[in-house]
């Protein structure tokens, strides 16, 4: 179910595309455009205007609903967080100290350091 919406979801956002692309400038933005239509045209100026208008509003609502069913289907499917299902590593030698309940289980509480030793020499 989750393949066929998804593959719905690209054809439908490709073909927005290619009907936002094929829409005349409003704007004239640098003359791209053009004006009327030419005579061999299928549609006329006006007729062409409003199905593409049309079309686009359709594919936009097309690509809203499978938008929102694939959000759906995926948090229907996996519940929780990625980390609840993450293990603890096994202790492997005597390195490791012993988790403290409260701590992380995924990181694994360290011994503390040994005090830093003076970088400069001390004269006698």
């Amino acid at each position: 179910m989750e393949t066929v919406i998804l593959v719905i979801h690209l054809v439908v956002a490709l073909s927005l595309t290619g009907v936002v692309l094929l829409q005349r400038s409003e704007g004239g933005a640098l003359g791209i455009g053009g004006g009327g239509g030419s005579g061999g045209n299928l549609f006329t100026a006006r007729g062409a205007g409003n199905a593409l208008t049309r079309t686009t509003a359709w594919l936009a609502v097309a690509f809203f609903s499978t938008s929102i069913a694939l959000t759906v289907i995926a948090t229907h499917r996996v519940s929780g967080s990625v980390i609840d299902n993450v293990t603890p590593p096994a202790a492997t030698g005597p390195e490791q100290a012993k988790p403290v309940p409260g701590d992380s289980p995924v990181l694994p509480k360290l011994a503390p350091a040994a005090p830093a030793q003076p970088q400069v020499p001390v004269s006698p």
